[in-house]
């Protein structure tokens, strides 16, 4: 029997090469293509499976609630038994801290689980968990490596319900000459390890590094192989930490879990829109509230915008948690529908709290703050915003309208400035609709446009 021949794996995007180049085709990484020699594998003859009819009858899944509620709503109403879990995130944005919070969380609630570590030792979760205050709970601790003990371990019907395993990229079997964290290695790994999971009903949690691209370090296939992938993330200059599911096959996707990293640990954050909301002393330009949904919960954010007259021939464009391409988008809107000469100015667009929004419906939202800070007048106190411009200046309605209100109208807000035709039947507060962003305009003027009388002659209505 002829022997397997090695082959050349990039360790970056998982790509096959014939031969050893210093350049990936695939990614375009350089010095990541490493050989690796395949496990052997022989020939059986393979057995009959059962097959069943699509109708029959449906079990629920069970779930295990850690008490955490934050944590409880990403995985969609507690974590399932027999399912695996990626976490990932920066390194130090606090991905152990939340997990060993959960696991000694169920252990006080009578629940076996087991952290295994392959980053730290006993004694180092010890003092973490001496810091967040969990030193009572009857959580097992395990510093190890190789995934065969691991599994010889874990493979007893009452061992655990749960196991943490931090992190994926440090584990590593033997019957691979590769190094761990190598494509090879965390496939093979995170592929015995689930094999487990599965057919003993643990719920498995596996840690995984990123890359300096955000994106998760390994195979691309890892994301695949798990039922649901959730994303740690924070800015380091702020103390609130977001917990995203981007994948959920037993809970909604995009859901969001809110947290606040404290000396004693992450702390739950119940009314996240109370800390996004702006604590001015008195009328501040360029700030607009923007009425957002993330997964299921709405949540009140502050949007700043700074428009400041640029000496540079190319005007800076600074974004930070919003998407750079559609303020690029929207200033050309301005320009062209609105007449307000942007071209000039250097644009600065910030999302408070460090938080990161994708929904086209904060554009209502950030054109008032822009042109709040053109005009250098406040937006109408107590006021908020939401909808989506379109490329011809209208203001298109966008989902979910009746939760934003009574978010808005909860947090003491009194108007609300949306597109026309939406849910408004029942609002419970004031509402301003536009059709136009001229008309948008005029609503936060108070029945004068919010711009300088240069732009205010150049303005064209579309309706």
């Amino acid at each position: 029997m002829v022997a397997p021949a090695s082959r050349f794996v990039c360790q970056q995007c998982g790509a096959s090469h014939a031969k050893w180049a210093g350049r990936c085709e695939g990614c375009g990484g350089w010095n990541t293509v490493v050989e690796e020699s395949p496990r052997p594998t022989g020939r059986t003859v393979g057995r009959r499976i059962a097959f069943e009819p699509l109708a029959g009858d449906h079990v629920e899944p069970e779930r295990l609630a850690t008490g955490i509620s934050e944590l409880d709503r990403v995985f969609g109403g507690g974590m399932v038994r027999g399912t695996a879990v990626l976490v990932s995130g920066d390194p130090g944005i606090g991905k152990s801290t939340l997990l060993l919070q959960a696991m000694t969380a169920l252990g006080e609630l009578g629940v076996p689980n087991v952290y295994v570590s392959g980053e730290e030792s006993v004694s180092q979760l010890r003092l973490r968990a001496k810091r967040v205050g969990q030193t009572q709970s009857p959580l097992l601790l395990a510093a190890e490596t190789n995934v065969r003990d691991i599994l010889a371990s874990l493979d007893a019907p009452t061992q655990a319900a749960a196991v943490v395993i931090d992190s994926i990229q440090t584990m590593y079997l033997d019957g691979l000459d590769s190094a761990p964290g190598s494509v090879a290695q965390v496939r093979a790994c995170a592929q015995e390890l689930i094999r487990l999971a599965k057919r003993r009903g643990i719920t498995l949690i596996l840690v995984g590094h990123v890359t300096k691209d955000g994106q998760i370090a390994g195979p691309r296939v890892l994301e695949h192989m798990v039922d649901a992938v959730l994303h740690f993330e924070g800015e380091r200059g702020h103390n609130f930490r977001i917990l995203r599911a981007y994948k959920n096959r037993f809970g909604a996707t995009d859901e969001i879990g809110v947290f606040e990293m404290g000396d004693r640990g992450l702390r739950e954050v119940a009314n996240p829109s109370a800390l996004f909301l702006p604590e001015h002393d008195g009328d501040v330009t360029g700030s607009a509230v923007f009425a957002g949904i993330e997964g299921n919960r709405p949540i009140l954010m502050e949007i700043q915008a700074l428009a400041a007259p640029s000496p540079l021939a190319t005007p800076r464009r600074s974004v930070v948690g919003w998407d750079g391409n559609r303020l690029a988008m929207l200033l050309a809107v301005l320009d062209t529908r609105c007449g307000l000469a942007l071209s000039g100015y250097d644009v600065y667009l910030n999302v408070v709290g460090g938080l990161k929004v994708s929904e086209p419906a904060a554009d209502l939202a950030v054109v008032a703050a822009l042109v709040s800070s053109l005009a250098s007048r406040p937006m109408p106190a107590k006021t908020v915003a939401f909808g989506e411009v379109g490329l011809s200046g209208e203001v298109r309605p966008v989902g979910r309208a009746d939760a934003r209100f009574k978010e808005a109208a909860k947090l003491g807000f009194g108007t609300a400035i949306c597109p026309r035709g939406g849910e408004t039947g029942a609002a419970p507060l004031k509402t301003l609709e536009t059709a136009t962003l001229t008309d948008m305009l005029a609503a936060i003027g108070e029945g004068e446009a919010l711009v300088s009388p240069r732009a205010r002659s150049k303005t064209v209505g579309h309706r």
